[in-house]
């Protein structure tokens, strides 16, 4: 068995997207994650390069969710020769399906239209990986349940076991054992740590005690906001249905769709906001949803959301939009009526074409859930741009725009520490990725200074031995 023990980053280095991180313990190179890089143009064509690792020599992919920023580059690679085995929960297969094929076929829809409409620089414009390249790639993962043993090796000594993160349905952090030099060093990927007490997801699991950790710092410098959601949507969805205006939520099909649907549900029940129709445009969270109703219980969903023992997430008011012509249909539909349709930073899929339909009237809103990343037009929204690039023209947004805190699906500042601190001994060494520079920077600063622990923002392409950074780490604790 060979010694070496490192960690390389190829994705996920002061930036929120392109999760991919090589490990190379005990002989084997595992990959966790195979995420795609979204957002800043500069970024995306990262996805276009070679990577820097040949996918042919990886030995197992580990995957902590199912968002395509961890796992939407997996077809690219199968494209360029992976051929190891795929680790993700049971659930994570089943959203994995729905989320890849989706990708694929933005993928392919998008080179059609660029090649329909001239306006890509290459001719032809080619996608970046195929509809049979993401079924070649789903028929390579292999299921695994929370808090069972996976071996890496053939000895099992070097191991991999998933928890549940609580961010979305499926979703882990990743403890791995490796022996090294006479002792067993743990290591954990948090992937996307979910938040504390809100509604549909359980908690996350407490953090195991390890050598090492990576810890994402989505919001490493920042804090949910305590205000109720009701209390900042009310005033503006009031305003745009009495003045038959629509609602437009661009929302991630997984996860955030359940969630929203739910507490809109819950208020107009409550007669907290009026009764207006609710379309869910998107067949991929609809086909989410069914799998949510599949594979959730009482330990992985909150009570509130069931009702006579079955699990309702829909308001009863709710109208499902499959198929091309039943999302065409919205188009001749006036308010006062609510839209919620993928994705949730306005990066493709139908959305898109409500957005040129309805951003130029005044009278509608256009309302943003979760984190933004730099560079997307849901970004540029918020930011306050009154004019929107899709399709290779420019539309004009005159809607209101509000952004909701508080229904983010990742932990805050706060609710990150907390998570460290669940731990009963702190790790050595933290990495801290998946943030832009800022929160990054901001939250290994409260790492260093609330535990002690040696925090590093790595930068994309840096690899570290990670014997020799512990034994510095040991021999600087003596001193």
């Amino acid at each position: 068995m060979s010694d070496r023990l490192s960690l390389a980053f190829h994705g996920a280095a002061r930036t929120v997207t392109g999760s991919k991180f090589l490990l190379r313990a005990g002989g084997e190179r595992i990959l966790i994650d195979a995420g795609l890089f979204q957002g800043l143009k500069e970024l995306r064509l990262l996805n276009w390069d070679e990577p820097r690792f040949e996918p042919r020599s990886i030995d197992h992919v580990l995957l902590t969710h199912t968002h395509i920023d961890h796992i939407g580059y997996l077809p690219r690679l199968v494209k360029l020769g992976l051929r190891a085995p795929v680790h993700c929960t049971l659930a994570a297969r089943q959203l994995a399906e729905l989320m890849l094929m989706d990708s694929a076929k933005i993928q392919e829809e998008d080179a059609r239209f660029s090649n329909k409409k001239g306006f890509s620089r290459h001719k032809p414009a080619l996608p970046l990986y195929t509809s049979k390249d993401a079924r070649r790639a789903l028929k390579m993962i292999r299921k695994q349940r929370y808090q069972r043993w996976v071996p890496l090796d053939r000895s099992g000594r070097l191991r991999a076991m998933f928890r549940n993160a609580g961010h979305i349905l499926g979703s882990s952090f990743i403890e791995i054992r490796v022996p090294s030099r006479g002792r067993e060093l743990r290591i954990v990927f948090s992937g996307d740590v979910g938040r504390f007490d809100i509604p549909l997801h359980v908690d996350p699991r407490p953090l195991v005690d390890c050598d090492v950790l990576i810890i994402e710092s989505t919001y490493g410098d920042r804090e949910h906001t305590t205000t109720s959601v009701l209390e900042q949507i009310r005033e503006p969805f009031r305003r745009t249905l009495s003045e038959g205006g629509t609602v437009l939520i661009p929302a991630f099909a997984v996860g955030r769709s359940q969630q929203i649907t739910w507490i809109l549900r819950l208020l107009m029940r409550e007669e907290k906001l009026p009764e207006v129709p609710i379309h869910i445009d998107s067949p991929m969270a609809i086909n989410a949803t069914r799998i949510y109703s599949r594979f959730l219980d009482k330990r992985n969903l909150d009570p509130e959301v069931y009702e006579d023992g079955r699990l309702r997430l829909f308001p009863d008011n709710v109208t499902f939009h499959r198929s091309v012509q039943e999302s065409k249909r919205l188009n001749d539909m006036r308010g006062p009526r609510i839209i919620i349709s993928a994705s949730g930073m306005l990066t493709g899929g139908r959305v898109l074409h409500h957005l040129q339909r309805l951003g130029p009237d005044r009278r509608n809103l256009i309302m943003l859930v979760g984190y933004q990343a730099e560079g997307t037009r849901a970004r540029d929204l918020l930011e306050g741009r009154d004019e929107i690039k899709m399709h290779g023209r420019f539309v004009p947004v005159r809607a209101t725009v509000i952004s909701v805190q508080g229904l983010s699906g990742h932990a805050d500042r706060s609710e990150l520490l907390r998570w460290v601190g669940s731990a009963s001994r702190r790790p050595k060494t933290a990495f801290v990725v998946h943030g832009e520079p800022d929160s990054a920077d901001s939250f290994a600063r409260e790492l260093r200074e609330r535990f002690a622990i040696s925090a590093i923002i790595p930068n994309l392409g840096d690899e570290f031995d990670l014997v020799e950074l512990l034994a510095r780490r040991g021999a600087a604790k003596r001193e």
